[in-house]
């Protein structure tokens, strides 16, 4: 998969070979793109899409300011390799500040008190937002203590709200949003902010947009500083925070925010006929209901984000064959040192 000799670097973390995570600390700059270029070049290959890829932007930021971390005895940390053993660790270099040290710090007081569990993190502007999932049955009461002495600014137990002092909320465009219990995040804020510009560069000056696969909104609240959006999503807390942000934020273009379920109920071209512009981030699955529509439709403009090549290279064969190019394909390296890379595809009839 390397187009030229393996470079070599320094592994930064002390557990590099150990921790099942950041595998590619080995690989030098060189080594590094061309692996992940390989990746892209691979999933499009077998999906006979030809595309030369732009540069890949680096996203990883100030770090990833979410995490899960297991405990397990007296250990805690992150799986193994290929493995069920858990590898303790005192620090992860690759998380925000606020959790680099603080995270497996305050899971090591959680599991002393509940006992064996997994805890994930998520750094907000708020504080943090500390999700534990457990088999054992509990009393929550055992756990407020802790989340106050903590500061943090909320606490779940098996996906039910502890303690919150305050909502733990993120800012997207210009809208605080409120996270909701489980719903997804873009792992670092600056990966957030690269794939948001472009996205708003994908679609130009459109004036009414289908935001699909839209989550919390990360793109729709970016895209309606400018035009009138569209949202959809199965993630029904995630649209209902959306809505909330939307009704708190000066400023924007309207937004119609729907629960709807775009794997068994995508839009069809009736309903497509007035958008400028389609934008779609699915989960790992793909969008290939969606992306079938979207190829009978008249939608001028498409673009796709994706966390997975080979089923995005999958989506655009389908647009393709319906009529569209392949206009413009971006890599976006979040997920720094591991092999997974991120896509913005621009579609254009």
């Amino acid at each position: 998969m390397l187009d030229q000799p393996e470079d070599r670097a320094d592994p930064f973390c002390r557990y590099y070979s150990a921790c099942g995570g950041c595998s590619l600390q080995h690989l030098g700059p060189a080594s590094y793109t061309a692996l992940k270029r390989g990746l892209i070049d691979e999933a499009l290959l077998g999906a006979r899409v030809g595309a030369t890829p732009e540069p890949m932007i680096s996203a990883h930021g100030d770090g990833r300011r979410r995490a899960t971390l297991h405990a397990r005895g007296k250990e805690v940390g992150y799986m193994a390799a290929r493995s069920h053993d858990l590898v303790d660790i005192a620090a992860c270099p690759i998380l925000v500040p606020q959790l680099a040290e603080r995270a497996p710090a305050l899971s090591r007081t959680i599991a002393a008190t509940i006992g064996d569990c997994d805890i994930a993190f998520t750094a907000t502007e708020t504080g943090l937002d500390v999700s534990i999932r457990t088999d054992k049955k509990l009393k929550p009461q055992r756990l407020t203590l802790l989340a106050q002495h903590a500061n943090l600014a909320r606490l779940s137990l098996n996906g039910e709200t502890v303690l919150m002092a305050r909502p733990p909320a993120v800012r997207m465009g210009k809208s605080m949003v409120e996270l909701p219990l489980g719903s997804f995040l873009q792992a670092t804020a600056m990966a957030e902010d690269v794939l948001g510009a472009l996205v708003l560069d994908g679609i130009g000056k459109a004036k009414a947009v289908a935001d699909l696969f839209c989550g919390m909104g990360p793109f729709t609240l970016r895209m309606a500083e400018q035009a009138k959006v569209y949202a959809a999503d199965a993630d029904k807390p995630g649209i209902a925070a959306l809505q909330h942000a939307v009704r708190f934020t000066r400023g924007l273009k309207p937004v119609t925010a729907k629960a709807r379920d775009l794997f068994r109920e995508p839009l069809v071209p009736v309903e497509l006929k007035d958008f400028d512009a389609v934008v779609f981030d699915p989960p790992r699955a793909g969008a290939e209901a969606q992306a079938r529509e979207l190829a009978k439709s008249k939608v001028p403009v498409v673009v796709a984000v994706s966390c997975e090549p080979r089923t995005f290279a999958r989506d655009a064969a389908i647009l393709i064959a319906g009529g569209y190019g392949l206009e413009k394909l971006t890599p976006v390296d979040q997920f720094a040192w591991s092999r997974h890379v991120e896509l913005v595809g621009v579609f254009r009839r």
